[in-house]
């Protein structure tokens, strides 16, 4: 089954389908959200700086709309994505005794602080595919902790 339910200590239960969440604007690349900004930041500008220069040359051509267009759908065929739980949260309610959210497996539960759930991160894509036998969703912490090793299976995200 492909779908994730919110229920608990909610004012609304609700469901949500991580199949639609490719179209979704409030995604992110998860391999750029965990990598080291700084050497990101250095190696773009570098190729910034060499791409603006092969322009000048005249050796490339100056990037289009339609080539904008072309590499963003090569990114969503080929990247892993994520996306933060707190949206999700805000839409069922969580009421103002909630203490904890519990993310549940097939016969596991990981236990997060409700002040620390929001950011939890909702993966969902990976190169391009949907997360098969071990999805809907994996769940990771924002710093990454649990990069290598992030909650997998998740059916159920339960507010206590």
């Amino acid at each position: 089954m492909s779908i994730v339910t919110i229920t608990g200590n909610v004012k609304y239960s609700i469901t949500l389908d991580p199949s639609v969440w490719i179209f979704d604007d409030r995604k992110f690349d998860l391999d750029q959200f965990f990598s080291d900004f700084r050497e990101v930041k250095d190696e773009d500008d570098d190729l910034v700086i060499d791409r603006e220069r092969q322009i000048r040359e005249g050796t490339v051509s100056p990037p289009t709309l339609k080539s904008e267009k072309k590499y963003e759908k090569e990114k969503l065929l080929d990247g892993t994505f994520g996306i933060k739980l707190e949206p999700f949260l805000k839409n069922a309610e969580v009421t103002g005794s909630a203490v904890k959210c519990l993310f549940k497996t097939e016969g596991e539960e990981v236990s997060v602080p409700i002040e620390e759930a929001g950011g939890m991160i909702l993966c969902f894509s990976n190169n391009g595919k949907p997360l098969g036998e071990d999805g809907p969703v994996h769940v990771y912490f924002p710093d990454g902790s649990n990069r290598m090793t992030p909650v997998k299976r998740v059916k159920e995200i339960h507010i206590v």
